[in-house]
C-alpha cells in the first residue's frame, strides 16, 4: 500500500503548523522542500534539529528531501567539476546528511533546462535537434549516483515541465541508460502533460518495472499553445480521467512507496492551505 504524504512547504512553511495539519487529515510522509525561508539543504545544524525534533513529537515519517538539485542551467552549458556541478554536488550532499538524520530513503535530483527535441532522423537532426543535449546527460549524473550509491540512498529524478525529462518514457529510458538501482523517477504526471503524455496509461507503463521511485499529485490545466498553467483542486483539471485507473494500477502493482500531494493550488481568495484542504479528501479516497 502507497504512504500518503504532502510535500510540507504546500501548506505552511511554518514547519509546525505543516506537521500538525497532516496529523489532523491523517497524512503520515512528510517531504520536504521549504522550512520557513531556506531551502532543504540550506538549514543550519540546530534549524535540522528542530525539525527533526517536530517531526518525531508528531510520529511522522520524512519520505523525500527535495532540493531542486541540478536544476536552473542548460545542459549543454554545464561539465562535471564546473563552478554550477560543484555547487549542486554540494548541496546534494548536504541534503543527503539530511536525509540519513531523517531517515528518509530518497533525496530528489532534477535533470537541468529543457532541450525541446531531443532526438531526431531524415532532416530533423540536422536542422532542429538539440544535438549532444541528451549524450551528455548521463555524465552530467554519473558523479551523484555514484555518490548516491556510496552513502546507501536512493536519487529520484523529477519529471519536471521545464526539464530534460519531462516524461515517464524519457525518465525510463534514462533510468535504463544509467543502470543504477540507486537512480529511480519522481514521477510527477501532473508536470507532463505539458509535453502531452498521459498519466495512464503511457507514463504509468512506461516506469512500471523497477524505474518509479517516489510519486507527486497535483492537478491542472495546460494550454501549451498559450504557454499557460492554472492550478485546479485535484480531480477537477486535465488529471482527472487519470486519477481512478492509475490509483488501481499502482494497487495491483504493488507499489508500496510513497505518494505526495503537491499543493500548488490556491482558490480565489483563499491560501495554499486551503488549496491543500481542498484536494486532500480527493487524494486519500483515490490513493490510500
Amino acid at each position: 500500500m502507497a504512504k500518503l504524504g504532502v510535500i510540507t512547504d504546500g501548506i505552511s512553511r511554518d514547519l509546525r503548523h505543516a506537521l500538525g495539519v497532516m496529523t489532523e487529515v491523517g497524512l503520515t510522509h512528510a517531504e520536504f522542500q521549504f522550512i520557513g525561508d531556506k531551502e532543504v539543504g540550506d538549514l543550519s545544524p540546530q534549524e535540522r534539529k528542530d525539525a527533526k525534533g517536530l517531526v518525531d513529537d508528531h510520529g511522522l515519517s520524512v519520505s523525500c528531501i527535495s532540493r531542486h538539485n541540478f536544476a536552473g542551467a542548460a545542459v549543454r552549458d554545464v561539465q562535471v567539476g564546473d563552478a554550477f556541478h560543484t555547487k549542486h554536488m554540494d548541496g546534494l550532499k548536504r541534503c543527503i546528511e539530511m536525509a540519513h538524520e531523517f531517515g528518509s530513503p530518497l533525496v530528489r535530483i532534477m535533470s537541468f533546462n529543457k532541450e525541446m527535441i531531443l532526438f531526431a532522423s531524415h532532416g530533423a537532426d540536422h536542422w532542429q535537434m538539440a544535438q549532444g543535449a541528451w549524450d551528455h546527460l548521463p555524465g552530467l549524473l554519473e558523479p551523484p549516483v555514484r555518490l548516491a550509491e556510496e552513502e546507501g540512498v536512493t536519487l529520484v529524478l523529477e519529471t519536471g515541465n521545464n526539464a530534460m525529462v519531462t516524461s515517464g518514457q524519457l525518465g525510463r529510458r534514462l533510468v535504463d541508460e544509467m543502470g543504477s538501482e540507486h537512480l529511480k523517477i519522481l514521477w510527477d504526471p501532473g508536470n507532463s502533460l505539458y509535453c502531452t503524455e498521459p498519466a495512464y496509461p503511457d507514463g504509468f507503463e512506461a516506469l512500471r518495472g523497477g524505474a518509479l521511485g517516489h510519486i507527486h499529485m497535483k492537478d491542472a490545466i495546460v494550454q501549451i499553445a498559450k504557454a499557460t498553467v492554472e492550478a485546479r483542486e485535484l480531480g477537477t483539471g486535465q488529471m482527472a480521467p487519470h486519477l481512478e485507473p492509475l490509483a488501481a494500477g499502482l494497487k495491483a502493482d504493488g507499489y508500496d512507496g510513497a505518494i505526495s500531494l503537491e499543493s500548488i493550488y490556491r482558490p480565489e481568495g483563499g491560501d495554499f492551505e486551503d488549496g491543500f484542504r481542498a484536494s486532500v479528501e480527493t487524494f486519500k479516497r483515490i490513493f490510500g
